[in-house]
């Protein structure tokens, strides 16, 4: 009889099942209506076959910053080592540069996604023990989310419109009578939580909209972006011109005199910028259906049609995150708020404006009123950062100058990167890029269970476990239950936890004490659950069970905000509740950023052409190639594992295209292709499919890159070898993957050796697993 042990992931809560120390199997919450099929390709963390199973140091890596052997490029030997000698070596290396070169020089570069648990949450961890010694360099914002927030947080006063705590889709349905998505709206991205979550309600609560009779238009250029049975309008535009059809739509109902322009007057700033702008007074060009249509490929009488629908019935504008990933990322936002003022709808129920609509399970759901059961990072002696995708820049280009949200500041001289729990060579830009960039730090350490490729580019790795090895609790702000994950199975190999690690790292450090407060890990979790508790007995006058209950029942309900309204008290008296912004209004038209004077970025919503898209005079044969996040893993995340490789053909990753793409160029469905422009190239299968537009190629994240040799041909799929690292503006500094144009050709007979290569590794995946 298995034991039955609660755990949760990233894809929501569970069931173990385990006989004899081995995971036989895995059982969704119970309450759960949509669970995530991704969890039960959890035992894959249990094999051996890609986990760091000891401490190990870089053959020839010396430390104390003498010259090492170069490049790390992914094919270095590893020499084993005790722990005590590998955290010496990591302690001694914080020490030496922290005193020679000041702790800016120190860049944690981890990003979180290891695991669910706020406990061994990897980068806090990481964080607190170098706060202790005098701080360093991390990063602001994600590579999900970075030019939204950063916009947002000037013309609304806050992101919450982006971040799970702003209207809440249970309004829609009874009160919205169009909606339009820009972008996804999906259950494939809705999978996800950062901190975990026990329950998957977008799929009903896209039901619910189709049954109250809500007429959806799509604009995307991928149809599946939004479930085949909400039987929705498809609006196949262009990538990366979203903002000129928003601008369209509003510069259409302007012409025509629908704007409400009393809520303009009472509720915005710096309007008459923007309504000139639209009006075309500035550049002698009305932002026109016509204008519209020539940018985004949509037929102008359709956007005459809708511009007219929005403000003759209930209407709300919902935005994916994808959308602000792009070259003039926060002008998308921003339209789109310029768009849902001008309709005059923001604060009603039913109508306004939101953003990223599924693109996390608790964004646009129900918001708990607690708080994340997390570690504290304790105060930060420095104040040292960079934009999160500025990685590259920072080690290129050390003192150089960048500005963000309006500051300007420079990049620190980066001597020690240590990463824990994370994989930048899956979810950063232009990867040969960073491959270069990634020679100049003195010192790499790495620490997380996997062999990713960014750990075989480290000096010293250092290996944690899983989730599935250690004790923990999941929970964030936005989900419905804090969540126990028990120990499932015994740690592999010499992994050790992320807080054992770091704990007996501060010890070498002289800093244990201070570091674990005399807390093990149970006392951790039994006192973080009590602290998130008593947040929600005095938010909410609501007594959640003792620990010992928690902990034995695996969960515990947090009270929710439902059926929420974003800025209806604003809307109902914006001088009583003004928003946080310069004006104490919706920004429109900002004097501050037009102080900035920023090339490129206009101080109010507009058009900017990005760097590359469909509609530049050098586009010729090349495609628009959108970088999607899977529906078989999260990230890199489980890339080997049964949900993953079911998406993959021929062992590599699948890229969408419309047949006709595929025909120009004598491509067949299941061909082996190669997509490839001056940044990089990689291999894919090609998947024929008419949902996806002409001109249009969409290659799934995540593939764990595998070069034939440094800079080369990347072998198993992965787009950032493909993708652009440049900001999305000065202002925000964003990714902007989504502004990418490749070519591609099918792979010629004399090109199957280095296929080869990469195939005899998948072909031993498959055996293994009997797939």
């Amino acid at each position: 009889m298995p034991r039955r042990i609660p755990h949760s992931t990233h894809w929501g809560a569970f069931t173990c099942l385990v006989e004899e120390g081995r995971i036989v199997g895995t059982e969704p919450f119970k309450d759960d209506p949509d669970p995530s099929p991704i969890i039960p390709s959890i035992a894959e963390w249990a094999r051996p076959d890609r986990r760091i199973l000891q401490p190990m140091v870089r053959e020839g890596w010396k430390p104390g910053g003498a010259p090492g052997p170069r490049p790390r490029d992914g094919n270095d030997r590893f020499l084993p080592v005790s722990w005590d000698e590998a955290l010496s070596l990591v302690a001694g290396e914080i020490t030496r540069v922290g005193r020679d070169h000041g702790n800016a020089s120190i860049f944690a570069g981890s990003y979180g996604w290891t695991s669910c648990g706020r406990f061994h949450h990897a980068p806090t961890l990481l964080k607190r023990m170098l706060n202790l010694v005098g701080g360093y360099t991390g990063h602001v914002d994600t590579y999900s989310i970075a030019a939204g927030p950063a916009i947002l947080r000037h013309v609304l006063g806050s992101e919450d419109a982006c971040t799970g705590r702003a209207t809440t889709m249970d309004t829609l349905p009874g009160h919205t009578e169009t909606l339009v998505v820009f972008g996804a709206l999906a259950p494939r991205t809705a999978q996800t939580e950062a901190g975990g979550m026990a329950v998957h309600l977008l799929p009903e609560m896209l039901r619910k909209l189709r049954e109250a009779g809500v007429r959806v238009v799509h604009v995307s250029p991928c149809k599946d972006d939004l479930p085949d049975w909400m039987e929705a309008d498809w609006w196949p535009i262009r990538p990366n011109t979203d903002a000129a059809l928003l601008l369209g739509m509003a510069g259409e109902i302007l012409r025509e005199g629908r704007h409400d322009q009393a809520f303009l007057d009472r509720h915005t700033s710096g309007a008459g910028p923007f309504l000139d702008y639209l009006a075309g007074k500035p550049d002698g060009t009305p932002k026109t259906a016509d204008w519209a249509e020539a940018i985004t490929g949509i037929p102008a009488a359709q956007i005459r049609e809708l511009s007219r629908t929005l403000t003759g019935t209930r209407s709300f504008l919902s935005l994916s995150w994808a959308l602000q990933r792009a070259h003039h990322g926060e002008h998308v936002y921003w339209s789109a708020l310029g768009l849902a003022a001008l309709i005059g709808q923001i604060g009603l129920k039913g109508g306004g404006v939101a953003y990223g609509f599924g693109s996390l399970n608790g964004v646009g759901g129900p918001f708990g009123e607690g708080v994340s059961p997390g570690m504290s990072q304790g105060p930060k002696p420095i104040d040292s950062f960079i934009p999160v995708a500025r990685i590259s820049d920072m080690l290129l280009s050390p003192g150089a100058a960048f500005t963000y949200q309006g500051e300007t500041r420079s990049y620190p001289d980066v001597r020690l990167v240590y990463w824990a729990g994370g994989n930048p060579y899956h979810h950063h830009q232009d990867l040969n890029r960073l491959q270069e960039a990634w020679q100049r730090p003195e010192t790499i350490i790495v620490q997380d269970p996997m062999m990713t490729a960014t750990a075989r580019r480290a000096d010293i790795l250092l290996p944690a476990t899983t989730s599935l090895e250690r004790n923990d609790i999941a929970g964030t702000r936005r989900a419905e239950h804090y969540v126990a994950m028990h120990k499932v199975i015994e740690p592999m190999g010499e992994a050790k936890s992320d807080y054992d690690i770091f704990s007996d790292l501060a010890r070498h450090l002289g800093l244990e004490a201070e570091f674990t407060e005399g807390r093990d890990e149970m006392d951790w979790i039994r006192h973080l659950y009590q602290l998130s508790a008593d947040y929600v007995a005095s938010a909410t006058d609501t007594r959640l069970p003792a620990f010992d209950d928690f902990w034995n029942e695996g969960w515990a309900q947090i009270p929710m905000t439902r059926d929420n309204t974003y800025l209806a008290a604003f809307r109902e008296d914006p001088e009583a509740n003004p928003l946080p912004t310069e004006s104490g209004k919706i920004v429109l038209g900002s004097n501050r950023i037009a102080d900035l004077d920023m090339p490129g970025f206009p101080s109010h919503p507009s058009w900017q052409e990005p760097a590359e898209w469909l509609g530049m005079a050098e586009a010729g044969d090349r495609l628009h190639l959108i970088s999607s996040q899977p529906p078989g893993r999260l990230h890199s995340q489980l890339e080997t594992g049964p949900a993953s490789r079911e998406q993959k053909r021929k062992g590599r990753e699948q890229v969408r295209m419309h047949p006709d793409d595929a025909r120009a160029r004598q491509i067949g469905d299941g061909d082996t292709v190669r997509l490839w422009n001056a940044r990089g190239q990689c291999l894919a299968t090609a998947q024929l499919t008419e949902t996806v537009r002409r001109g249009v190629l969409v290659l799934p994240v995540g593939a764990w890159l595998t070069q034939d040799r440094d800079g080369g041909l990347d072998l198993s799929g992965n787009p950032n070898v493909l993708t652009l690292d440049i900001p999305t503006s000065a202002y925000g500094q964003g990714t902007s993957a989504q502004t990418c144009m490749v070519r591609l050709e099918p792979v010629a007979a004399n090109d199957r050796d280095s296929i080869d290569i990469y195939q005899k590794e998948i072909d031993a995946l498959i055996r293994r697993d009997g797939g």
